[in-house]
C-alpha cells in the first residue's frame, strides 16, 4: 500500500526544517567567532533548558560589559554635546601646553571608535542570547572592555574636575534631547525583552527568575515615568514663541576671520549681526586698541618679531609696536575652527595681512553699518601710564566716534560715574542680581553665560523692560533653546550658521509630547508582553489554536525530537519483493515503490 501523502508531506517539512537548521549555522557561527573567536561549531554550545545562558566568569564579563556600554556612553554624549566650548577647550590646551592640536575633536573621535565597538560587542551579544547560544567572550574582547571602561572614566573624572561647567550643558542639552532619547530607550528596551523572556523561561531556579525580572521591570518602568520629571521650554503652546534672538558676533565672525580684526567684524555684518562683542585694553602710550588675551602670544607673531617679550602684558607695548605685528597669520596656521578650506583666496590672502585694531577702527565699522557694540574693558597693570585713568580714556573715544545709544557698556568698574558723564548708554550688567539693584543702576541688559539660562528669570527680567544676552552660543540646538527661554540676544562665533535658521530644530505643544510619550510606552508595554507571551508558549510546547497537538517536554526540544521521530517511523516501510529482485538497467533505472508494512 503507498505512503499517505500526509506521511510523505511530513517526511518533507522535516526534512526542509533539518535543512533550515544547517542553513542558519553559518550566521550563529559568525556571530559566536566574532564575539569568542568560536569559528568551529565544536567550540560552542546551546544554552540548555534550566542552565544559565553563561558560566560565572562569562556573566560577569557580561555585566561588565553593559557596565562599559553606559559610562562610555555618557562620556561620548557628555563631550559631544559640549561642542560648542570645544574651541576654549583647545585654546586652554595650548596656553598650558605652548604648542595648537585639536584636540576636543581627537577625543571626540576616540569616544565614538570606542563607543561603536563596545555597542558591537553587545550587539553579538545579544543575538547569540537570542539564538540560545551561550556565550564566551575572547580575552582580545575582554581587554578592549578595560581599556575602554578605563578610558571613559578617567576621562570623565579629568574633565569634570577641569571643566566642570559642562556637565550643565549637558543638563541644558536633556531639554531638548530627553523625548528622543526617551523612545531610544524604550525601544532598547523593547528589543532586548527577546533574549530575557527566552532565558527567563528556561531557568528552573526561581530566585534567578524573579531577579532577572525584577531588574528588567524595574528598569522598564522608570523609563516609562521619566518623561513626568522632564522639563523644556521648547514644550509650550502654539503661538506663545517669541521673536528669534539678535545676534552679536563674538569677537566679530571668528570662523570666517581671524579673531578682533577689522576683518572679522566686517564679516560678522555681512553674515546678518545686529552686534559686534569685543574686548579693550590700553597701550602703554593711550591707544584703546583690541586684544582679548593678557599676552600676544596666541594671536600675533610676537615671537618673530619681538622674541624676548612674548610674555610681557599687552597693554605693556606702545601703539607702533603693536602696528608691527601681524594678527591674522596664526588664523590660517591652526585653523582653530576647521573652516579655513572653505574661504575663497581672497579671504586668505585678506586674513593673512590683518593687524591689530584700535577702538577707533572698531567703532567705524559699528557706526558706519549702525549695529551695537558690547565689549570688555581689561585694566592694565599696576605701573602703567593709564591703569588709573583707562575707564575715562576709553569713554572718551567712544563718545568720539560712535552714538551712545548703540553702545552696550559692561564694565562695572565707576558704573555711577559713566552714567553720570553719558546718560545715553545702555548699561550693561554681567552678573545676576534683584531687579531692585539693576534697576537702582539703571542696567538695561544682562549679559550671562549660557549656563545659566533659566527661562523663568528671563521673563522677570524682561518684565521690567530689562534684555537678557547669552554668550558664548554657537551650536544650533543651544540657540534653539535660547529662542524658546525668551533670550533677546546671544553672542556666538557661528553667526553666519544662526543666521539662517528660521525655526527652532525642536518645539512641540504640551499635547503632542504626551501623546508621543504615552504611544511609546503603550506599544513597546504591548510589543513586551506579547514577545513574553510568545517565548512561555513556545518553551512550553503549548498550542496557539484548540486543533494543534499539545505536546508537554520543553518546547523546541520536543519538537525537535518530535520530528526526528516522524522520520524515523517511517523505517517501516520497505519495498516489495517482486521489485527486489528485478534487474536494473543503467540506461532504464526503476525506482522502487515504496509500501506500507
Amino acid at each position: 500500500m503507498p505512503v499517505t501523502r500526509l506521511k510523505l508531506g511530513k517526511l518533507k517539512v522535516v526534512r526542509r526544517q533539518l535543512l533550515q537548521r544547517y542553513e542558519h549555522q553559518p550566521f550563529v557561527s559568525c556571530l559566536a567567532g566574532l564575539y569568542g573567536c568560536q569559528w568551529r561549531r565544536y567550540q560552542r554550545a546551546r544554552a540548555q533548558p534550566g542552565e544559565c545562558c553563561c558560566s560565572k566568569v562569562e556573566c560577569g564579563s557580561f555585566g561588565l560589559l553593559i557596565l562599559t556600554f553606559f559610562l562610555s556612553f555618557v562620556f561620548l554624549y557628555f563631550w559631544s554635546e559640549a561642542q560648542n566650548d570645544y574651541n576654549d577647550f583647545d585654546w586652554f590646551n595650548f596656553g598650558n601646553l605652548g604648542f595648537w592640536f585639536p584636540w576636543s575633536l581627537v577625543l571626540l573621535i576616540v569616544a565614538a571608535a570606542l563607543f561603536t565597538y563596545i555597542s558591537l560587542l553587545l550587539v553579538l551579544a545579544v543575538c547569540l542570547l537570542s539564538e540560545g547560544q551561550r556565550l564566551y567572550l575572547h580575552w582580545s574582547h575582554k581587554s578592549g572592555i578595560v581599556v575602554t571602561l578605563a578610558f571613559s572614566v578617567t576621562a570623565t573624572a579629568i574633565l569634570s574636575d577641569l571643566w566642570s561647567k559642562e556637565w550643565k550643558t549637558l543638563l541644558l542639552s536633556l531639554q531638548v534631547t530627553a523625548p528622543y532619547l526617551h523612545v531610544a530607550a524604550v525601544s532598547l528596551m523593547a528589543i532586548l525583552s527577546w533574549p530575557i523572556a527566552l532565558h527567563f523561561f528556561r531557568m528552573n531556579k526561581k530566585v534567578r527568575q524573579v531577579a532577572v525580572l525584577g531588574l528588567f521591570l524595574s528598569v522598564l518602568f522608570s523609563l516609562y515615568l521619566v518623561p513626568l520629571g522632564m522639563y523644556s521650554p521648547c514644550i509650550k503652546e502654539a503661538g506663545t514663541l517669541g521673536p528669534a534672538p539678535t545676534l552679536i558676533g563674538h569677537r566679530g565672525a571668528p570662523m570666517l576671520a581671524p579673531e578682533n580684526t577689522v576683518m572679522s567684524f566686517e564679516k560678522a555684518v555681512e553674515a546678518g549681526g545686529e552686534g559686534l562683542e569685543t574686548d579693550v585694553t590700553i597701550s602703554f602710550d593711550g591707544v584703546p586698541f583690541l586684544m582679548h588675551d593678557s599676552t600676544l602670544k596666541r594671536t600675533t607673531n610676537i615671537a618673530e618679531v619681538f622674541p624676548n617679550r612674548t610674555h610681557l602684558d599687552a597693554s605693556m607695548f606702545t601703539w607702533t609696536e603693536l602696528q608691527q605685528l601681524n594678527a591674522g597669520d596664526w588664523f590660517l596656521s591652526r585653523d582653530p575652527f576647521g573652516t579655513v578650506s572653505s574661504l575663497s583666496a581672497a579671504d586668505r590672502s585678506q586674513a593673512q595681512n590683518q593687524s591689530i585694531p584700535s577702538l577707533v577702527q572698531f567703532l567705524e565699522v559699528a557706526a558706519r553699518s549702525g549695529r551695537l557694540v558690547l565689549f570688555d574693558l581689561r585694566r592694565p597693570p599696576l605701573g602703567h601710564p593709564y591703569s588709573l585713568s583707562y575707564i575715562n580714556t576709553t569713554l572718551q573715544v567712544v563718545q568720539a566716534h560712535i552714538n551712545s545709544s548703540q553702545v552696550l557698556w559692561l564694565p562695572s568698574e565707576d558704573r555711577d560715574q559713566v552714567q553720570a558723564v553719558d546718560p545715553h548708554l545702555q548699561q550693561t550688567s554681567g552678573e545676576k542680581a534683584s531687579i531692585q539693584e539693576l534697576t537702582d543702576g539703571h542696567i538695561t541688559r544682562l549679559n550671562l553665560h549660557y549656563s545659566t539660562m533659566s527661562q523663568q528669570q528671563i521673563r522677570k527680567y524682561q518684565s521690567v523692560n530689562i534684555s537678557t544676552n547669552l554668550y558664548v552660543i554657537s551650536q544650533p540646538w543651544l540657540y534653539t533653546l535660547a529662542w524658546c527661554a525668551g533670550a533677546q540676544s546671544v553672542t556666538t562665533n557661528s553667526i553666519h550658521i544662526l543666521s539662517n535658521i528660521n525655526k527652532p530644530l525642536f518645539l512641540m505643544t504640551s499635547e503632542e509630547y504626551s501623546l508621543m510619550w504615552i504611544l511609546t510606552d503603550v506599544v513597546s508595554a504591548f510589543l513586551i508582553t506579547a514577545i513574553f507571551i510568545f517565548h512561555w508558549w513556545r518553551e512550553r510546547g503549548l498550542p496557539f489554536w484548540s486543533g494543534s497537538r499539545q505536546t508537554h517536554e520543553n518546547g523546541p526540544y520536543s519538537k525537535f525530537r518530535t520530528e526526528l521521530s516522524d522520520v524515523w517511523s517511517i523505517s517501516s516501510v520497505t519495498v516489495r519483493p517482486d521489485l527486489r529482485s528485478m534487474p536494473t538497467s543503467p540506461s532504464t533505472p526503476h525506482l522502487p515503490t515504496i509500501t506500507e508494512e
